[in-house]
């Protein structure tokens, strides 16, 4: 999803969601809640001084670019600890560009030799490789936020709001939920635990339902469909689908509160993982002409101080809270094929 407002964050679904640059929109809009600088700066040290760790911890630029704007004397220290994660992104597609081309040199003089379906290919994956890594360094320290910097996918992090530790503020949290108790080996297992059905709640998410409660801001979303299915028809013989991604923007003035599961999962020897997915339903019947079968919850802010405060609240009021839902008319466009 995504969220071009200026006072809102942005994020992504299925597929992907957006993040604003600006942190300001539920402090200003909410009761003033804290945005956890610690959990963030936690985050970047585990990126900025690896140690050893496999563990990537993907923000969106936007955010970044944010911090670094800030003129909040709190932010100074987390701005330096994205530079410190910049420089080492540089340094690791420093030796990939170089990589790539020694690849490109190895397989341009193979083709001088004798040219072969193997030294062509190996020639046109490296060009394309050394393209991509040159691109990635030369956007690696502009400030300027294109709509592309503030889209997040399955495994990046991006601000929520939940009641964290007694207190209500906006935290980070990685979009793919893995619940407590469950194997790290969970997320490549089920990759599509970025949503919770709502039809699925009292099943698989029956442990955090009612009791583990965040919203996302955003103010569009993005899904993938197949190519067939936008267009309603069946695959020609011997057709390959194809897919597209839609963007989907309400036509509202304030951006959308999805309402989300989150969780944080702990074992011994590993750092806390805090995680959320959005909750999805059945989509309006202009998504759903898309092709698309699915559509994240937009609450009404009335019902945003109940939403994030389950304990205590039965199921059916809680139900009637993802009833009581914004009905949004949603526009798309076709963005890629």
């Amino acid at each position: 999803m995504e969220i071009q407002y200026p006072y809102c964050y942005d994020w992504s679904m299925c597929y992907s969601a957006m993040e604003t640059e600006s942190l300001r929109w539920l402090s200003r809009h909410g009761e003033n809640d804290r945005i956890r600088r610690d959990a963030i700066k936690e985050l970047l040290e585990r990126d900025a001084f690896p140690n050893n760790t496999k563990v990537k911890i993907r923000f969106t630029k936007a955010l970044e670019v944010a911090f670094e704007k800030s003129t909040d004397s709190a932010d100074t220290e987390t701005a330096a600890l994205f530079a410190r994660v910049r420089a080492n992104r540089r340094t690791a597609l420093e030796a990939g560009l170089f990589q790539q081309r020694t690849r490109l040199v190895k397989a341009e003089r193979a083709l001088t030799g004798k040219e072969t379906k193997k030294a062509l290919d190996e020639m046109r994956i490296a060009a394309d490789k050394v393209e991509w890594h040159m691109k990635q360094l030369a956007r690696l320290d502009s400030n300027d936020v294109r709509e592309a910097d503030r889209r997040i996918y399955p495994m990046w992090y991006t601000l929520v709001l939940a009641s964290v530790d007694g207190e209500r503020a906006v935290m980070p949290m990685r979009y793919h939920c893995r619940q407590n108790g469950k194997p790290a080996s969970i997320d490549k297992q089920y990759d599509g635990l970025y949503n919770a059905r709502r039809d699925n709640l009292d099943g698989y998410w029956k442990n955090v339902w009612g009791k583990r409660h965040a919203v996302m801001v955003a103010d569009a979303f993005y899904e993938n469909v197949a190519l067939e299915d936008f267009e309603h028809r069946t695959l020609k013989p011997g057709e390959k689908s194809k897919n597209l991604v839609l963007e989907f923007k309400p036509q509202a003035v304030e951006p959308m509160l999805f309402a989300c599961l989150w969780d944080c999962w702990q074992k011994d020897g590993e750092p806390d993982l805090y995680s959320f997915a959005v909750i999805t339903d059945d989509p309006p019947p202009e998504v759903a002409a898309t092709g698309h079968d699915r559509c994240p919850i937009p609450i009404k802010f009335e019902n945003l101080d109940a939403w994030l405060s389950p304990e205590g609240r039965s199921k059916e009021e809680l139900q009637a809270i993802l009833d009581d839902r914004v009905r949004h008319y949603y526009e798309h466009q076709r963005l890629a094929a």
